[in-house]
């Protein structure tokens, strides 16, 4: 295999003459390592050293400077040492690669992916491209360590991906690089992307917060985590406010236009995916805006970012929480870092940055350093975390799982035995020409253990989903620490991967209550959402639930019908059983019965009165025995009320109606009767009349007992065929029950009822017509009057009961036969009682017959 033009940086210039054409390449330029070690199997490595790059002025007139790498970062150096200590104990075992040396070549990619192409072309070339002017044959590389980012590894990947050779990167999470159709050879020992998303969404919704904005930056990495966490938050309660982008070449303006979206929204936590080189300018200009109240959920990317640590963050960063990659320990790693100094490296360059950034000065004596100088050999203290801090490596834990994690494929691959290989007709790999794809296969099913942690690959390339929860809390210093307040394991059951230690989160604000981040306040029990038109679900109104619904939930999405028997309370939070309604003895059953007993006592007054003056010619004129009858009937009318009080049974509500109807047709039948005599009795008079001979006192008993007779059949038909029953009425009032008697038979009801109508009616035409015969006392002006009222009481009665429900019904009917009693009562004894009580002169037949001397 031949790699040519671009890959080898080189160009070919061609010589002719008269017998041959030669043809001589040269390299036009070169990309050095930052470190190097020679071995017999080399691997690589790729990581961020510096954040940033400026790139040259490529205006075609001269030839290009290098590419100039901003910003360094002690942070990613300190992952390369971990690298080199891992070969170098690798090297030193006498149990893993015994007889064998790893060597590497480890480039600074600058978080660039141009840089990272031309670092990964280099590594291809071997350890020296200047060996030879032409590489033939695989390349010398096995394997390479790398990247940190996502659109880094990616690149990396598709580079390498032609040549076989697998990549192993500690901290690239995107989801996307799971797909072994483009990325066959990728894998990783930091957890998919998946399930870190998938782990934020459970943080959002255990903490209630519904209202977030989700900030990201313009790679691969933050795109398809934000997509993964829309695709999770699906179906929850848990709303984006909005969703802006870090620029991927920087921009102020457009940075303070991101903050100025974040401070403006009620979402007062934020979820950022994000490297740790974009968000360090990003918080530089948060931090001059003097924002804060931002409750900051992190991705693993920056959650653990050593820069961070620094004081001037903690009041505006403070309380961050987020998921970070599982810790380890490293025993040797800290002795290892106070090793590397300008001292022992002077000609390194990265190492003279390394003193630049964590002293101010320079350790070299050229005369363009802006800094003051230094000897280089300054002792490396615990105040220099971003490179010093050892004590719960994370990524750097990742990287040397990695390098581990290829010695063991490579020690396995070693063991093979011939005839047993894995590889076509069972062979093994050839230990001096060993194939990158033949280590892939190793790759694959490796599983060892380190430091009491499993490590493999599933078949996608990705390693064990597993997270700490870090927190942002005041350190020592007023630094800031990273403390471990829970994790997610996402090999636990669903449901059970979320552990959380509350009492040990110090929030943003310092502040020990979980903060508030929602739209909408929630609503409480009584209370429905309802959404806004043209809004997320999360933004929504309370509305009150309506009668005979509940909710007893905090933000129910809807209200719940009681069962029927039941209601909703005052506050809409509970159904109660219904309050049950009839005509009881309350103030207006009281009122009914008092006038009722009244009404009784009044009529037997009368009977008694006139039983004491029976023998006077007021009562001997007015047929006694009718009038006893009436009197009779009218208690009976009056207390027949009292059956329509008090709670209905089957046997009240038979009687209700049957003995109201059976008292006043026997009471109209009297009347009838002594209408009938009255008119009989003047016209009697005349020549020839013989009309008294047939309303006798036999006759009357009969016109009595015939007119009552009808009412009493009608009434047993009723009673046998559809008798009255109690009944519950929930359609007028759904509120209450309302006990009251059903009819059974309409039909039956109103003809008992048309046929007492039809009765006065009666009465009512003969009183009419016998109103003006002669005589000083004309009963049958009084009947008039009795009927006049009782038909307009009744008339009335009709539209009041049909629009009255249960106890109210119940109380019309009975005012009605209480009032239209009392309208007979008076009607036809008041006049004939004030006679025989405060007129005795007038108690004379010659009188009541107008034939008194004048």
């Amino acid at each position: 295999m031949k790699l040519r033009g671009p890959p080898r940086y080189n160009s070919c210039d061609i010589t002719k003459n008269n017998t041959f054409m030669t043809s001589v390449c040269k390299l036009q330029n070169n990309y050095q390592p930052g470190f190097v070690a020679k071995g017999e199997y080399i691997i690589g490595g790729v990581f961020p050293i510096h954040y940033n790059q400026e790139m040259p002025d490529l205006n075609s007139t001269y030839r290009p400077p290098p590419v100039k790498c901003n910003g360094f970062d002690p942070r990613a150096f300190r992952w390369a040492q971990t690298m080199r200590l891992a070969v170098e104990e690798i090297n030193h075992s006498e149990e893993l690669l015994p007889n064998y040396t790893l060597g590497y070549k480890i480039f600074d990619s600058c978080a660039y992916p141009l840089t990272g192409q031309r670092a990964a072309l280099a590594m291809l070339n071997g350890l020296s491209e200047d060996d030879s002017p032409m590489c033939s044959g695989a390349s010398p590389l096995l394997a390479v360590i790398g990247e940190s980012g996502s659109t880094l590894s990616i690149v990396l990947s598709r580079i390498l991906q032609p040549f076989r050779v697998p990549l192993i990167s500690y901290f690239s999470s995107c989801a996307c690089l799971s797909d072994r159709r483009q990325y066959p050879t990728f894998f990783r020992v930091i957890p998919n992307d998946d399930y870190q998303v998938k782990a934020i969404a459970q943080l959002l919704i255990h903490f209630n917060w519904t209202w977030v904005g989700l900030v990201r930056g313009d790679r691969e990495y933050g795109r398809f985590a934000v997509e993964g966490l829309l695709r999770e938050l699906q179906g929850t309660n848990v709303c984006v406010a909005y969703q802006v982008i870090i620029p991927l070449l920087y921009n102020r303006q457009r940075i303070l236009e991101i903050i100025q979206v974040m401070q403006s929204s009620l979402a007062k936590v934020v979820v950022v995916f994000s490297s740790e080189g974009e968000m360090i300018p990003f918080l530089r200009d948060y931090m001059m805006q003097n924002i804060t109240g931002i409750q900051w959920v992190a991705s693993e990317a920056w959650v653990t970012a050593s820069v961070f640590t620094g004081s001037e963050y903690f009041p505006y960063m403070g309380g961050t929480i987020g998921f970070g990659i599982r810790r380890g320990h490293i025993s040797r790693l800290s002795d290892y870092l106070q090793t590397v100094n300008p001292h022992m490296y002077s000609n390194n360059p990265l190492v003279k940055e390394l003193w630049e950034a964590l002293y101010g000065c320079s350790p070299s004596l050229s005369s363009g350093s802006q800094l003051p100088p230094c000897s280089g050999q300054e002792s490396l203290l615990e105040q220099h975390s971003a490179y010093m801090n050892t004590s719960s490596p994370r990524v750097a834990y990742n990287v040397y799982k990695a390098v581990y994690a290829i010695a063991h494929s490579l020690h396995n691959l070693l063991l093979c035995q011939p005839g047993s290989g894995p590889f076509q007709n069972n062979s093994c790999a050839s230990s001096n020409n060993i194939q990158p794809w033949q280590l892939q296969y190793y790759l694959q099913e490796v599983t060892f253990n380190i430091a009491g942690e499993e490590v493999n690959f599933d078949l996608k390339g990705d390693s064990v989903p597993y997270y700490d929860i870090i927190n942002w809390q005041r350190g020592t210093g007023r630094n800031t620490e990273f403390v471990n307040v829970g994790l997610f394991d996402g090999t636990k059951p669903a449901g059970e991967e979320l552990v959380i230690q509350e009492d040990r989160i110090i929030w943003a604000g310092h502040q020990r209550e979980v903060p508030v981040s929602v739209c909408s306040t929630s609503c409480h029990p009584g209370f429905r959402r309802a959404v806004r038109h043209r809004e997320p679900v999360c933004c929504f109104d309370c509305v009150p639930c309506e009668s005979g619904k509940i909710s007893n939930q905090t933000n129910s999405i809807e209200c719940i019908f009681c069962p029927e028997d039941f209601w909703s309370n005052k506050d809409r939070t509970a159904c109660i059983p219904k309050k049950v309604e009839f005509l009881a003895y309350d103030s207006l059953g009281i009122a009914l019965t008092v006038t009722s007993v009244v009404g009784a006592c009044l009529t037997i007054a009368v009977f008694a009165i006139f039983v004491y003056h029976r023998n006077t010619a007021i009562v001997r004129v007015n047929n006694s025995e009718l009038s006893f009858f009436i009197l009779f009937a009218l208690t009976l009318c009056f207390l027949c009320s009292l059956v329509f009080i008090g709670e209905p049974t089957s046997w009240s509500c038979m009687l209700r109606h049957t003995a109201f109807s059976i008292t006043f047709s026997l009471c109209f039948s009297c009347i009838l009767g002594k209408t009938l005599v009255v008119l009989a009795a003047f016209t009697a008079t005349r020549p020839g009349d013989n009309i008294m001979k047939w309303l006798g006192p036999k006759q009357q008993r009969f016109i009595i007992f015939g007119c009552t007779v009808v009412q009493v059949v009608i009434c047993a038909v009723w009673l046998i065929d559809s008798p009255p029953f109690p009944s519950q009425n929930t359609q007028y009032e759904r509120s209450k029950i309302i006990l009251e008697c059903n009819v059974g038979s309409s039909l039956a009801f109103w003809c008992v009822l048309g046929y007492i109508g039809l009765q006065a009616c009666l009465c009512f035409g003969l009183a009419f017509l016998a109103r003006k015969l002669p005589g000083n006392f004309n009963e049958a002006k009084f009947i008039t009057f009795s009927m006049l009222i009782f038909c307009a009481v009744w008339l009335a009665f009709i539209p009041a009961y049909i629009s009255s429900p249960g106890n109210y019904a119940d109380a019309v009917e009975s005012f009605a036969i209480l009032a239209s009693s009392f309208g007979l009562l008076f009607c036809m004894f008041a006049p004939k009682c004030y006679i025989i009580l405060l007129k005795p002169e007038k108690n004379t037949k010659q009188h009541l017959m107008g034939k008194e001397n004048k």
